[in-house]
């Protein structure tokens, strides 16, 4: 079963055999041997990859409920402490996750936590999917997962919003636009608007509320959008936790701009809700702070 998932998720058998240490012929043979005890086809081997038949898309879901019962039933007998896998963006780990911890701490004291810090919001949402994390952590806002501009897997995933992550527009000290009461997106026209990559939360939640009008100046990531906004190279929307304390030092200035908050969701498989570390995973998260 992990074989199988293994060449599901990297679709060559040669990129999930390094990433299971195993040689590719090993791999193939288990993929073989899995077929045959079945009496189907699980992978059609095509020129672009391994891709899943319709009875390899049947087994899918069976592979990671009957690998998470082995853990657990591994785990029982051998009297191991219990696990939780959680992942989380890069961009949040320090400010936002400690909080989700010391909840868990004060539920479980005996439950341990494997954060996973990612930069990439798709590979923690198949991560997910596939059971390689328990949950994770991403920004997002509106009422359905993916709202504020990605595209969520195509999976039973659900999500529970834990906090508000609120966001500030800002530039540096003197900047002609201080000097209005209230901004609109078409007053930030012309403007330079320091962005990270595409994908980027903060990049996609500019998008929504700012549109179109400002120059796109990509630089990397928040603590260099924040630099160069001191530096008066540009605007950048931030959260307010990456920008507290350049604001009350007064080396960056909060442009009067409405932008409604973010949300911090915790993000799971609705088929794993069964595993004893989850459900205190999500007790933990939606108790009050």
């Amino acid at each position: 079963m992990r074989t199988f998932e293994a060449v599901v998720r990297h679709r060559t058998v040669t990129d999930a055999a390094n990433a299971l240490g195993m040689a590719p012929s090993s791999v193939s043979e288990q993929i073989r041997v899995l077929e045959r005890s079945l009496g189907v086809t699980l992978f059609d081997r095509t020129p672009k990859g391994m891709l899943l038949t319709g009875a390899g898309r049947r087994l899918q879901g069976w592979a990671r409920r009957l690998l998470d019962q082995a853990e657990q039933a591994r785990r029982e007998v051998a009297r191991q402490p219990e696990d939780v896998r959680l992942g989380a963006l890069e961009t949040i780990v320090a400010a936002c996750v400690p909080r989700v911890l010391g909840r868990l701490a004060e539920r479980r004291p005996g439950l341990r936590v494997e954060v996973r810090p990612s930069v990439s919001r798709d590979d923690l949402l198949a991560d997910v999917t596939s059971g390689r994390l328990e949950a994770a952590l991403v920004l997002d806002t509106g009422d359905a997962l993916g709202d504020l501009g990605f595209a969520p897997p195509p999976a039973p995933l659900t999500f529970l919003d834990v906090d508000s992550v609120p966001l500030v527009l800002v530039a540096a000290p003197g900047h002609p636009l201080l000097a209005r009461s209230q901004l609109s997106p078409d007053d930030l026209s012309g403007e330079r608007l320091l962005v990270n990559a595409p994908g980027c939360s903060f990049l996609m939640a500019a998008d929504r509320l700012i549109g179109p009008g400002p120059e796109r100046v990509p630089v990397g990531g928040v603590q260099v959008m924040r630099a160069w906004a001191e530096q008066g190279l540009g605007v950048a929307l931030l959260p307010d936790f990456a920008v507290s304390a350049a604001l009350a030092a007064g080396t960056l200035a909060r442009l009067p701009f409405p932008a409604p908050d973010l949300e911090l969701r915790l993000v799971w498989h609705a088929d794993r809700e069964h595993l004893p570390g989850l459900r205190d995973v999500l007790y933990a998260a939606g108790a009050p702070g």
